[in-house]
């Protein structure tokens, strides 16, 4: 085995970052940011989770009034918006504004000032939209969608502020990606071509890409929706096909926003399956040309969400057909991933539990994915508790698996201490738990005919179901609270991380956990995409 030494010399003769919390507000260092972007997020998340849990109390049972209907409508209106918004997008952002310049052996982003704005403004966005809840007249309840008419006629100001609030976030994602397309294009260590930089790497230049060029469909809609409120204007009025207006608009980009969020969480699998297979990546080059074949089939396939609006019956095939079309470099991905563990000496460390764990549902949401993309099958289900299942196994799957996953494999990176093993490894089967009982009954609902997006129903026998994936919510919520207490305890007790814990294979692995504030003393040789594992075998060579 090659020393510590060896596969990474101690960074030294740095001089020590500021400290004290004025400097965490005004750094521009791409770490800090990272970490700051990660807070901001989960903390979302669990606000988003709490609104989950809300729901499933006043569903557990047909005859619940825990909550009344407007209260309901407004959580799962802003459940949904801080899920998808505020929550798995950004939480991308974090880790990539964490990893990607150590990836590509990079000193910070291309643009630090910016770097910052983004953070900011992401959370001054969240701020407006939740702002509707104390300011008025309540928050936004047209859904997450924001479908006209019924967003055009409700009253008071929680609609435009859920608007206003969405711009702002946008404002932040597209300056974030316009700084990570310009980081990895422009600041890569030398040796490191596109050929040879990590697969996260490549998912967070094509997640990049894609908001850039998905996110402006979601601004226009959303402001012809505030001037349709506000300014007499008549873009979806209901006598001129407004609504299914609105529809293409807010699905053209919706659709790219699904896989804006999985790619990454791929790129999160592809690299933690090789390190903890003990294998080399199966297919790189496939994965490449998956990825971009993904990022460009997501904008083609939007129409797959409209199917019941009576669109005619050759658009209808055609929007099947590139929604199959998009399953094919999906299952190379898994395909691969599974061809990398084949034969490898696996080690079950939590990382590793969590992207297994993400393959199977994922696997599940994706095979659920197909069922909905045929369009008489859709016309079956839509609308009912079957989209919610789907929808929750693939979007769902992503945090609770692929992002806790590379949580538990950069948390050493980030703060120099190690996760407590054995209860990463309760906390995975808690989760894993917790999940599909929460989201497998509903394809049950859905089938029987259970409607969503209500706050009750006169079916009794829907209250088993009901019941059960309520439980499974109260799991999953024990088990995201024992991945907070692990995090929070190991940052003062967790046993100390030394720089390449995992023996991984990408540079962020040289330098020492946490980085200094140059990231780099020096760097190696890059001839490959797995230059660690290229250091080690010539080092074995050597002393051979």
């Amino acid at each position: 085995m090659v020393t510590e030494a060896v596969a990474t010399p101690p960074a030294t003769g740095h001089a020590p970052g500021r400290t004290g919390f004025w400097s965490w507000v005004t750094t521009v260092d791409h770490k800090r940011i990272g970490i700051l972007y990660l807070i901001t997020t989960l903390f979302f998340f669990v606000s988003g989770g709490l609104m989950a849990l809300a729901m499933r109390i006043q569903l557990e049972h047909s005859s619940n009034n825990v909550i009344s209907a407007d209260s309901y409508d407004r959580i799962f209106t802003m459940h949904g918006t801080t899920m998808v918004f505020l929550f798995t997008v950004p939480v991308m952002a974090a880790f990539g504004n964490y990893v990607v310049p150590l990836m590509i052996g990079a000193r910070d982003m291309a643009f630090p000032r910016l770097n910052a704005a983004s953070l900011w403004l992401l959370l001054f966005g969240g701020i407006v939209m939740y702002s509707g809840f104390v300011w008025g007249g309540g928050a936004a309840d047209a859904g997450w969608t924001g479908y006209p008419p019924l967003s055009e006629q409700s009253p008071g100001h929680g609609i435009d502020l859920w608007i206003v609030g969405l711009h702002i976030v946008t404002i932040s994602s597209v300056i974030g990606a316009i700084n990570f397309i310009c980081t990895i294009h422009n600041m890569r260590a030398p040796g490191m071509r596109l050929s040879r930089i990590p697969l996260f790497v490549w998912t967070i230049d094509v997640y990049a890409f894609m908001i850039v060029l998905a996110l402006p469909l979601l601004s226009g809609a959303l402001t012809m929706l505030l001037l349709d409120r506000n300014y007499g204007t008549s873009f979806y009025a209901a006598g001129h096909y407004g609504p299914i207006l609105y529809q293409h608009l807010f699905w053209a980009f919706g659709h790219p926003e699904v896989y804006i969020v999985a790619l990454p969480g791929f790129g999160m699998i592809s690299e933690i399956v090789p390190v903890f297979s003990r294998k080399p990546l199966f297919g790189y080059r496939a994965l490449v040309y998956a990825t971009v074949a993904i990022g460009f089939l997501a904008f083609l396939v939007w129409g797959h969400h409209m199917f019941a609006v009576g669109m005619s019956t050759p658009l209808q095939v055609w929007f099947m057909l590139t929604s199959m079309a998009i399953a094919v470099p999906t299952g190379i991905k898994i395909f691969n991933w599974v061809g990398t563990m084949w034969m490898g000496q696996i080690r079950f460390e939590p990382p590793m539990l969590f992207a297994t764990g993400f393959i199977l549902t994922f696997l599940i949401g994706g095979l659920s994915g197909i069922a909905v993309a045929t369009f008489p099958v859709d016309l079956y289900v839509t609308d009912s508790y079957f989209v919610v299942a789907h929808f929750h196994y693939v979007m769902g799957s992503i945090p609770v698996f692929a992002v806790l996953g590379g949580l538990h494999y950069w948390y050493p990176k980030m703060t120099g201490r190690m996760l407590d093993r054995a209860l990463g490894i309760r906390s995975f089967w808690v989760l894993f738990v917790g999940f599909n009982l929460t989201f497998f009954p509903m394809h049950a609902m859905g089938l029987s005919g259970m409607p969503r997006r209500v706050a009750t129903y006169t079916n009794t026998d829907w209250n088993v179901y009901n019941q059960i994936a309520t439980l499974g919510a109260f799991v999953l919520g024990v088990g995201v609270l024992m991945v907070l207490i692990n995090c929070l305890r190991s940052l003062r007790y967790g046993r100390i991380a030394p720089a390449d814990p995992w023996r991984g294979n990408t540079l962020e692995w040289y330098t020492s956990s946490p980085p200094p504030p140059h990231n780099f003393d020096s760097l190696p040789p890059i001839r490959s995409e797995r230059p660690l594992d290229d250091l080690r075998r010539e080092a074995a060579a050597a002393r051979a």
